[in-house]
């Protein structure tokens, strides 16, 4: 038997190493904001630390992504790939030795980089190890496994803290991605084809990657970092520096078209009003997701006083939520298209507003079932999003521009969870910070910080319905161009990372 043959006989052995690297991104996009407190108790530092565990992760995947993709195009995927995932899975053993807060964090944002190496190559190595016609029973089993993953993903996280293998605490969440790092490096090296690269010799965009990731960080520093510092002037110019950075990383894109040589966003989708709604509605989405995720986990534990298992659990009937959303969400997308966004949002909307009542109605007496129906709507509204998202703000680019466009709306919703973490974030901690002396006095400031979070994201939440009615109508048609459709579709189950 040759080669060929072999590698095509063993293909969903092969996939595993997808699937097992997609599940360590997921993994460490949910765990760590359960075991925030947990690493703040065991190497101190402040809450603009515990942010920066969040917001450093995605801030580097949100840049990178940018020229993931093309990487495997230059290189070949199966080497980008093995490469990412060993690259992913060191930074996890630096994660999890990690000795100071500033020394996990240096960590979590070279993962996010590794991460967005990683992920783009096994989309693309989907298509080479599966004919045409097993292709949908590939995807349709990966959406379901990352959905459960972004179920289990807080659930392992509290489980891990608590069961303290070995004394290691927190550390295991971190530690749990060597043995599968290791699973999918070795069935990625021996079961993936070795596909020649597609843009051998091409040279990436290093100055447009530097502008794009200055003017990201002028961006999230000052709104993560600004609050402790007392706000001094320096910080400000930073943000106000921020802008015309980006507009400068906008303009060389333009630049390096007009070249002919290939920019890292395709300045020509931005000169559509649909698009630029799509990108302004994810930002908003997000970033209200982002944000209320990290402060409810560390409200349970910080303010409430639940361990690290009992926060998971409580807030499980969100990711449940999520999981049953996202299969209605992808069920009902063609028939009621950009409807299925607005009946997302406005589950999602009363959910944290119900919520907000039970903060005002129960206050410290609060208990874990005043928070199930309230996840539980709210979380099936998010999940309703999840899968017709791209391929609604899609529709409305041409199909020479969908690669470039699923990309940039990639990044850019990364950049939005960024977002979340740092403005959220820093409303939720200004307030706690002010707490009366005493355990009275730090609950009622835990409740209030808590609400008047919930309130903000319902907030994001209307200006993301707004923003809706600036979308296409409809999906994108998988008929309209098919190599455009299928390199959208990995995108879509991206977005439960």
């Amino acid at each position: 038997m040759d080669t060929k043959n072999a590698l095509h006989r063993y293909r969903w052995l092969g996939y595993t190493a997808v699937i097992a690297a997609s599940v360590m991104d997921l993994l460490d996009s949910t765990v760590a904001n359960v075991a925030a407190p947990a690493i703040r108790n065991g190497l101190g530092g402040s809450y603009a630390d515990l942010q920066w565990i969040a917001a450093g992760y995605t801030l580097a995947m949100a840049v990178a992504l940018l020229t993931g993709g093309r990487l495997g195009d230059m290189y070949g995927r199966k080497r980008v790939l093995l490469t990412g995932i060993a690259g992913f899975t060191f930074t996890s053993m630096v994660c999890a030795t990690a000795q100071s807060p500033q020394m996990l964090i240096a960590a979590r944002i070279a993962q996010g980089v590794c991460g967005a190496v990683m992920l783009p190559q096994g989309f693309g190595l989907t298509r080479d190890l599966f004919p045409a016609s097993e292709m949908k029973k590939a995807w349709g089993i990966f959406g379901p496994l990352m959905g459960l993953s972004a179920v289990m993903g807080p659930i392992i996280a509290g489980v891990l803290i608590h069961a303290d293998l070995f004394g290691t605490g927190w550390r295991m969440i971190f530690g749990i991605n060597l043995p599968i790092g290791a699973f999918a490096f070795v069935m990625g090296w021996k079961y993936l084809p070795d596909v020649a690269p597609t843009a051998r010799g091409a040279r990436l965009d290093l100055p447009g990657v530097l502008l794009a990731g200055a003017g990201a960080f002028l961006l999230v520093f000052p709104l993560v970092q600004g609050r402790e510092l007392g706000w001094p002037t320096w910080v400000l110019v930073m943000l106000a520096t921020s802008l015309p950075v980006l507009a400068g990383f906008a303009r060389y894109q333009v630049l390096r078209k007009r070249a002919g040589r290939t920019p890292l966003v395709e300045p020509s989708v931005f000169r559509k009003r649909a698009y630029v709604s799509g990108v302004a509605f994810a930002i908003a989405f997000t970033a209200s997701m982002g944000g209320m995720i990290l402060t409810l986990g560390i409200f349970l534990q910080l303010g409430l006083g639940y361990t690290a298992l009992h926060s998971s659990l409580t807030t499980a009937p969100w990711a449940l939520g999520a999981l049953f959303g996202s299969a209605f969400g992808g069920i009902l997308m063609a028939r009621l298209g950009r409807r299925i966004l607005h009946l997302g949002l406005i589950l999602m909307g009363g959910g944290l507003l119900a919520l907000y009542g039970v903060f005002q109605w129960a206050g410290a007496d609060i208990t874990d079932w005043d928070f199930a129906a309230p996840l539980l709507v709210g979380g099936a509204g998010m999940g309703m999003i999840f899968v017709p998202l791209f391929d609604i703000i899609l529709n409305g680019v041409d199909g020479h521009e969908i690669g470039s466009a699923s990309g940039t709306l990639q990044a850019l919703q990364q950049l939005g969870m960024t977002l979340g973490f740092a403005v959220l974030g820093t409303v939720f901690f200004n307030i706690l910070s002010d707490a009366r002396p005493g355990p009275a006095g730090h609950i009622n400031a835990a409740l209030d910080a808590a609400g008047t979070t919930a309130l903000c994201t319902v907030g994001l939440i209307a200006l993301a319905f707004a923003l809706g009615f600036l979308l296409p109508k409809t999906v994108r048609s998988t008929e309209e161009d098919a190599p455009a459709a299928e390199d959208a579709t990995p995108d879509r189950e991206l977005a439960l990372a």
